[in-house]
């Protein structure tokens, strides 16, 4: 162990001591103890004084000492009522900083910030919450403009997937904005160290979601019917997914100039808009469509 990941080590040990608190599995919390990791999420968010940051997971507060340093306001979300308190009295000479005690799900985005002004978030994301809070900030009326989030490897590499191995995660997350993999994380980055590798993720937002679409929802029904039956031709899972006759998916699928044979991890964000303008005339006479 190199000696500055040992001092971080150190230090988070010292911290959990005592806050006397300990890592909770359940809410997969895993300490960063590797500065270099945590000068690459910060190189990452390309934070000036202007900048207001929103973090998730903050945990023992490490990275939110430098968010708070480089940012002009740092807004903390920890779901952890002990962990909440620990960084209340940890970092109280950050006058920038505030905490809020919250499972970040069930705060109102829109009574947070200011949206003429914009934000960026910053968060460490382990497991079953990773997608959640990707969907509560981009299908948001405010949503960032920047996201630089710490994700399990194989998450990162799923949303960050190009046509012919998308997924519904990468289409729900590319219809906001660009992802890309700017590190990975190994395990031993963390305390106590989790099972798998992690990444760090960039997501730039796109002003407008790049599909040209009125009903997400509608669409998002759509793309999960196309990949009801990944393994199959896209006639046959669109078939399968709304409760079609396979010649009328595959005259839905000729209409949009996608060829039947396709399977739904190769089609783009721009050819499963066509599919949906495709779809529109037929909703009224096919309620599984809506």
């Amino acid at each position: 162990m190199r000696a500055k990941e040992r001092r971080s080590l150190e230090q988070t040990k010292a911290l959990l001591w005592r806050f006397d608190v300990r890592a909770k599995k359940g809410l997969g919390q895993h300490f960063l103890i590797d500065d270099g990791v945590l000068r690459t999420i910060i190189k990452a968010a390309e934070l000036s004084l202007s900048d207001l940051v929103v973090e998730v997971g903050p945990g023992l507060g490490i990275l939110t000492e430098e968010l708070a340093k480089r940012a002009g306001k740092v807004i903390a979300i920890e779901v952890d009522s002990k962990l909440a308190s620990a960084l209340s009295q940890s970092l109280s000479h950050c006058s920038n900083l505030t905490i809020i005690n919250a499972d970040v799900l069930q705060v109102a985005l829109k009574e947070l910030v200011v949206a003429d002004l914009g934000y960026k978030v910053v968060a460490n994301l382990f497991y079953y919450i990773a997608a959640p809070v990707l969907r509560h900030f981009l299908e948001s009326s405010v949503r960032p403009q920047r996201m630089v989030i710490m994700v399990q490897k194989e998450v990162a590499q799923s949303i960050a997937a190009a046509p012919g191995k998308m997924s519904i995660l990468s289409i729900a997350v590319q219809l906001y904005g660009k992802p890309t993999i700017v590190a990975y994380v190994p395990a031993h980055s963390f305390y106590p160290a989790p099972k798998v590798d992690s990444a760090i993720l960039s997501i730039d937002v796109y002003e407008q979601p790049m599909a040209d679409v009125e009903d997400v929802a509608r669409f998002f029904h759509l793309v999960r019917a196309g990949f009801s039956a990944p393994r199959k031709q896209l006639r046959n899972s669109l078939a399968l997914g709304l409760s079609l006759p396979a010649e009328s998916a595959a005259a839905l699928l000729n209409q949009a100039q996608i060829s039947p044979k396709r399977r739904a991890e190769t089609l783009t964000i721009a050819e499963w808009t066509r599919l949906y303008h495709a779809t529109e005339g037929q909703y009224a006479d096919h309620p599984r469509l809506c």
